[in-house]
C-alpha cells in the first residue's frame, strides 16, 4: 500500500489540466497534494471555467497495481533515487515510472539523439561512441526510437543505457523495438512519465525529450533535420545549461543540416569519445543535491476580477513568456502566476517549453 501522500500526489499529477509547473505551484501554495486537490474546484471557478476532472483514488490504485505487476515502480520527485540532475529542471516530472537497474542513475549521463532515418555510417558511429562512453563509466540516455537512438542503446546495452519512452512503461513503440525495449528493461533502465497503457502520441515526444535532456550532463546529436525532435532535445539541454555536442556532416545531406546548424549556433563539434569526455569532464561534475518535492516558487497572491481580465486580454494563440506578461500587464509579479494557475485549471491556458504560455 502506497503512503497517503504518494497517492494524493499521483492523483494530482494524473488530473486534467495539471502539468509539472502547475503541480509545483499548487504544492508550494497549499503545502500538500491533498490540500491542493481540495482547493482546485474553487481555483478553477475563479479562472472562469469548470473544475478539471480529478483522478480518483481507484484510478491511482489501478495504476500502482499495474506498475507493480509489470515489475516497475514509481519514483517521486524528492524521493530517494529520483535523478538529481533531472530534478534541477524547472519542468521536471513530479513522478517517473522506472524498470531496471536504478543504480545506473548514479552515473554521469550523456544523451545521444539523432535521425530516425539515419545513414548506416551514422548508426555505426553512434553504436561505437555509445559503447566507448559506457566503458568510460557514463550512462548513455536516449529515446528508443528508430535510427540513432536504437544504435546508441545497442552500443551501450552491456555497459550502461537508459531509455526514456513517450508512452506507458508497458507499451512498446516502435513495434520493431520490442526485443530491444525488453533488453533495456532487463539490463539497463526503462523510464516513462505517462501512466501505463498510454499509447504514444505526437504531443508526448517533446515531453519525453525534456527528460532525456534533463537527465544528461550533455547531449550529443548525430544526424538531425533542421526541425527535428533531436534539435528540440538539444535546445532543451542548452536551456538547462547543459553541454550540446554534435557530429558534423556533409552539407549535401539533409540529415546533417540540423547538426551543422547547431555548430553555427555554438554547439561543440565532436569526432570521437575523447571529444565528449573533454567537453563534459565527468570527474569534475558536482554531485547534485537531493531535490525537495516542493519547489521554491514566487509567493502567490489572491487576484481580483479586473486583474484576471487584464492578463487574459494579453493572451493569444502565440506562446508568450511569462516575464513578458508581467512586464506588459503592470501587475505585481506575485499576481501573474496566481492568475495563470487559475486559468490553466479552468482549461483556458496552455503551457509551453521555455516558460511560455498561450490560449489553448
Amino acid at each position: 500500500m502506497a503512503p497517503p501522500d504518494q497517492i494524493a500526489r499521483l492523483r494530482l499529477i494524473r488530473s486534467n489540466n495539471i502539468g509539472p509547473v502547475t503541480y509545483f505551484h499548487l504544492l508550494a501554495r497549499f503545502g500538500s497534494a491533498q490540500a491542493a486537490l481540495d482547493a482546485i474546484p474553487d481555483l478553477a471557478q475563479r479562472g472562469g471555467g469548470r473544475p478539471p476532472r480529478l483522478a480518483s483514488q481507484a484510478e491511482v490504485d489501478r495504476e500502482l497495481e499495474t506498475v507493480a505487476r509489470f515489475g516497475a515502480r514509481h519514483l517521486f520527485l524528492g524521493e530517494e533515487g529520483y535523478p538529481a540532475l533531472l530534478a534541477e529542471a524547472e519542468s521536471a516530472p513530479p513522478a517517473l515510472i522506472v524498470k531496471g537497474d536504478l543504480a545506473l542513475l548514479d552515473r554521469p549521463a550523456v544523451a545521444m539523439v539523432g535521425a530516425r532515418n539515419a545513414s548506416a555510417a551514422a548508426c555505426r558511429f553512434a553504436r561505437g561512441l555509445a559503447q566507448a562512453l559506457g566503458e568510460a563509466g557514463l550512462l548513455v540516455v536516449s529515446g528508443l526510437a528508430r535510427g540513432i537512438d536504437s544504435a546508441a542503446h545497442d552500443g551501450s546495452l552491456a555497459t550502461g543505457t537508459a531509455a526514456v519512452i513517450a508512452g506507458g512503461i508497458d507499451v512498446v513503440y516502435p513495434p520493431e523495438n520490442e526485443e530491444r525495449q525488453r533488453a533495456v528493461a532487463e539490463q539497463g533502465l526503462l523510464i516513462a512519465e505517462m501512466p501505463p497503457g498510454t499509447e504514444p502520441r505526437a504531443r508526448h515526444f517533446p515531453y519525453r525529450n525534456r527528460i532525456i535532456a534533463g537527465l544528461a550532463t550533455g547531449t550529443v546529436v548525430i544526424e538531425a533535420a533542421p526541425k527535428s525532435g533531436s534539435l528540440i532535445t538539444a535546445r532543451l539541454a542548452a536551456d538547462y545549461g547543459r553541454e550540446v555536442m554534435t557530429v558534423p556532416g556533409s552539407p549535401l545531406d539533409p540529415r546533417a543540416q540540423g547538426c551543422n546548424q547547431l555548430i553555427r549556433e555554438g554547439a561543440t563539434l565532436i569526432q570521437g569519445v575523447e571529444d565528449v569526455l573533454e567537453t563534459i569532464r565527468p570527474s569534475a561534475i558536482p554531485r547534485p543535491r537531493k531535490a525537495s518535492s516542493v519547489r521554491e516558487t514566487e509567493p502567490l497572491s489572491d487576484a481580483g476580477d479586473s486583474d484576471r481580465s487584464a492578463l487574459a486580454g494579453l493572451l493569444g494563440p502565440t506562446p508568450v513568456p511569462v516575464d513578458e506578461l508581467i512586464r506588459q500587464s503592470g501587475l505585481a509579479p506575485a499576481l501573474v502566476p496566481t492568475i495563470l494557475l487559475e486559468l490553466e485549471l479552468a482549461g483556458r491556458l496552455e503551457r509551453h517549453a521555455g516558460g511560455k504560455v498561450s490560449l489553448p
